[in-house]
This record gives C-alpha cells, sequence and structure tokens, in this order.
C-alpha cells in the first residue's frame, strides 16, 4: 500500500513539473511562486485537519453503532426468551375445554 501511495505521489510530482514547465513558469517571479507554495501549504494543512476531524466523527460513530449492537443482542434474546415462554404456556386444546377446567378446579379443591 505504501509502495502504491509513493507511485501515485510520484506521478503527481510529475505531472506537477509538467505543468509548470507547460504553463511558462519561467515567467513567474520568485515572489509569485512562494505564494502559491504558501497557498498550497495552506490547503493541505486544511485537508489534514478536515481528515482528522472525520475520523474523530467516525470512530465517535461507529463508537454509537457498538453500542446499538450489543443493546440489539440483548433485546433480541430477551424477545426470544418472552416467545419462548409464551409459547410454553398456551394451553393445549384439550386443556382448554370446559370440562378439563371443571376437572381441574375438582382435583384442586
Amino acid at each position: 500500500e505504501l509502495e502504491n501511495q509513493l507511485v501515485a505521489k510520484s506521478k503527481t510530482l510529475d505531472e506537477l513539473k509538467q505543468s509548470l514547465a507547460s504553463n511558462g513558469s519561467a515567467e513567474q517571479t520568485p515572489e509569485a511562486q512562494s505564494l502559491r507554495i504558501a497557498e498550497l501549504c495552506e490547503m493541505k494543512d486544511s485537508i489534514v485537519n478536515q481528515v482528522a476531524q472525520l475520523k474523530a466523527s467516525m470512530e465517535s460513530i461507529l463508537e454509537q453503532w457498538r453500542a446499538y449492537d450489543e443493546i440489539y443482542a440483548e433485546v433480541s434474546l430477551m424477545t426470544t426468551r418472552y416467545l419462548y415462554c409464551i409459547d410454553q404456556c398456551k394451553p393445549s386444546e384439550e386443556e382448554a375445554s370446559l370440562e378439563a377446567l371443571k376437572k381441574q378446579v375438582k382435583i384442586l379443591q
């Protein structure tokens, strides 16, 4: 990956050199070139700051997603348990009949 980045930077540098050569950089004064370099450095610093802010923001968002995943897993487990309990507590059809209930009442008395 580092090698690919180095190749990309080299290409960019070559393109800038060609661009400067074709734009008649000899006509530019050293002061103008110096101002352009300072301008480019400011732009680079701005981009570095933006990337740092984005990285911090993304870390915060990832932490929130981790918390969401944990809570979702807990809720899912509880839901499964409750559904199992409800399913187990349902009386069968023969237990729900009036006669069966009367028999259970008599047994309990």
